[in-house]
């Protein structure tokens, strides 16, 4: 796959990527990154508990998703290869409210876990929460969502996609493409990640882009938002959704409008793959969600058992941007079927 070039300056994000490289080896090399399941939790017992050689820890992974978003399924998957290897107990919750998810932290703390992978989609609510489980000597990373505000949250390390830069790459993927007028679909208002992304659209391409807020809970609610859009104003050419289950709302979208816009979407799932080698979606911008799992939990055992800790507490591991095209789609389709892409 072609990986876009981080922005000028970027001098931390390339000794990040080469974070990501040893150990997305180390994954490779000593896991096989194979999943143990799907139901969100692990008792990480079998042949990589008895290979880790370490003692049993308790993990928490809490993240602000919604239920049934295949997404959060991939990220879950690399998390439980994590746990199988390291003997890890690992639990998942999400809460897609942020006052939720913040309680679901606290529950994490009460419960002594030994460490706690975190999302931060709203930095604010979760910085209390974060400082509880410091004070109860937990040590917390985050992941996915809140490349921005990670260090001032005070967690240990953060391994996700810098949502700006990936905005920028796909901005200049649409002026090489030609387009015009940009819609970028963004389902869940005040989520920081996602407004960064179309930020990032907005400062590269040279079009007009243009944000329009649906609930991303109810999917035929974003079909139709989406498709009154596009009948309103004939002009926009392409359509920017940022999750793989919304570029499908907005094939049906584009179908219902008679318009003539294309469509592009941020994240990768099995669905997506489909459309994009059928040409019904361009490309995907893929941030890696199994790794995003997989190195979560991975550096929390690290740090218990060898004090290891990624990026210097300065630098975020980053595991993407990637655009998947029609041209590069065969090299993932096969991953993505087995849900780890």
């Amino acid at each position: 796959m072609n990986t876009p070039p981080a922005s000028s300056g970027s001098a931390r994000s390339v000794s990040a990527t080469a974070v990501v490289a040893g150990l997305a080896a180390v994954c490779l090399l000593a896991a096989g990154c194979s999943g143990s399941g799907s139901d969100g939790s692990n008792s990480g017992s079998g042949q990589g508990a008895a290979g880790a050689g370490t003692p049993r820890i308790k993990v928490a992974l809490i993240t602000h998703g919604a239920k049934g978003d295949a997404f959060w399924e991939r990220v879950q998957k690399g998390a439980q290869a994590a746990a199988a290897k390291d003997n890890v107990e690992l639990t998942y919750a999400s809460d897609p409210d942020a006052a939720a998810q913040a309680d679901l932290v606290r529950d994490a703390v009460k419960n002594k876990v030994d460490g706690i992978a975190v999302t931060l989609a709203k930095p604010d609510a979760m910085k209390s929460v974060v400082s509880q489980a410091k004070a109860a000597g937990i040590p917390v990373v985050g992941l996915n969502s809140g490349i921005d505000a990670w260090r001032s949250t005070g967690l240990l390390e953060f391994f996700g996609q810098d949502e700006s830069t990936a905005g920028r790459a796909l901005g200049d993927k649409l002026d090489a493409l030609k387009v015009k007028h940009a819609l970028c679909v963004i389902h869940e208002q005040g989520n920081v990640g996602l407004e960064a992304r179309c930020a990032g659209v907005k400062k590269t391409f040279t079009g007009e882009t243009e944000n329009l807020y649906v609930n991303g809970t109810d999917t035929d609610a974003v079909s139709a938002v989406i498709a009154a859009r596009l009948n309103q104003d004939p002009s926009i050419d392409e359509v920017v959704t940022l999750g793989a289950q919304f570029a499908l709302s907005a094939v049906k979208s584009v179908d219902q409008s008679d318009s003539k816009a294309k469509i592009a979407t941020f994240d990768l799932n099995n669905d997506i793959v489909g459309a994009i080698k059928s040409g019904a979606v361009q490309f995907a911008v893929d941030q890696q969600p199994y790794l995003q799992g997989y190195l979560a939990v991975d550096s929390l055992w690290l740090y218990k058992s060898n004090g290891n800790f990624s990026g210097g507490g300065s630098a975020p591991v980053l595991t993407g941007p990637a655009f998947v095209t029609k041209q590069n789609i065969a090299d993932v389709a096969r991953f993505a079927a087995d849900g780890t892409r």
